[in-house]
């Protein structure tokens, strides 16, 4: 399924009948792919032999059985067994204002939030005295949430929720279920990463290695999707204010915003380049806790 911006108006008004797929399928997926493509050898036998421990995890709802199921687990395990895995919901986001400077430390109590997580979950997972099915939930945790921090809307805020709380039309899709981060989440998102030439793990470079550890790589990685929300997912939305932050009670007696073929095609070239990052980034971290490199003697 490819959509084409030759005719972006006409475009907007085919989504209709295009079926969703979200950040939390079909992106997620992507980057898991992109992933294993460029995952070592040695990793690449780690995970395998991981995600035979899936039935140690006890959620036959929801499969483990790839490095694809493993980026979109924690999304099916929050919603199908809610009364275990509800200690991971704030896991998936972290609200940092866009209305002042960034700020990583913001909105985390408790390291409960992603850009904490990611460093966690990766050291869970390379840990090998741990059992292999607390390693496999880490590894799915860890491919999760380097993709959910690539969202913009997952990081960027204006006391909105991350744009939840902005009610925002797309097409012809039914404007009353819509919000921002739904949209970045789903519509857009697939839009983006199918235009042609559409993104695949043959087209992605490999993540240039950054100095320090891996909490300090994800500050920078951060900061760079967070900036996406600063600087286009908020204020190109038409018939929207730009203001910071907008109350609850007045944004509430607000006019939708329309996410326009010209917002569409401003977002379309971060939207690509924040996915192919994440997948290869995640390969970064899954390298060094897989296998990581010997000390030169």
């Amino acid at each position: 399924m490819i959509h084409r911006l030759i005719r972006p108006l006409a475009a907007l008004a085919l989504v209709a009948a295009q079926p969703a797929l979200a950040w939390g399928d079909y992106a997620h997926r992507l980057t898991g792919s992109i992933a294993l493509a460029q995952a070592t050898p040695a990793a690449r036998a780690e995970i395998s032999r991981l995600l035979r421990a899936e039935a140690g995890l006890n959620t036959p709802e929801c499969r483990l059985r790839t490095i694809e199921d493993a980026s979109v687990w924690p999304d099916c395990v929050r919603a199908r067994y809610r009364d275990r895995f509800a200690f991971s919901a704030p896991w998936h986001y972290q609200n940092i204002s866009v209305c002042a400077p960034f700020d990583i430390t913001a909105k985390c109590p408790n390291g409960d939030c992603v850009t904490a997580q990611i460093p966690r979950q990766q050291a869970i997972l390379a840990d090998r005295s741990r059992p292999p099915a607390e390693r496999l939930q880490a590894l799915a945790f860890l491919v999760h949430f380097v993709g959910d921090m690539h969202q913009p809307l997952h990081l960027g805020d204006k006391a909105d929720l991350g744009g939840n709380q902005v009610r925002a039309a797309y097409g012809l899709k039914a404007p009353e279920r819509m919000n921002l981060h739904g949209i970045w989440d789903s519509e857009l998102a697939e839009r983006a990463l199918t235009e042609p030439p559409a993104i695949t793990p043959r087209t992605v470079g490999r993540a240039a290695r950054q100095p320090g550890d891996t909490a300090t790589r994800v500050a920078l990685w951060a900061r760079e999707a967070w900036e996406i929300s600063r600087s286009i997912t908020y204020p190109d939305l038409q018939d929207y204010p730009d203001s910071c932050p907008i109350p609850g009670e007045q944004r509430r007696a607000l006019p939708r915003g329309v996410v326009t073929a010209a917002y569409i095609a401003k977002a379309t070239p971060p939207v690509r380049d924040l996915v192919g990052k994440a997948g290869a980034r995640i390969a970064l971290l899954l390298n060094e806790a897989l296998a990581p490199a010997r000390p030169q003697r």
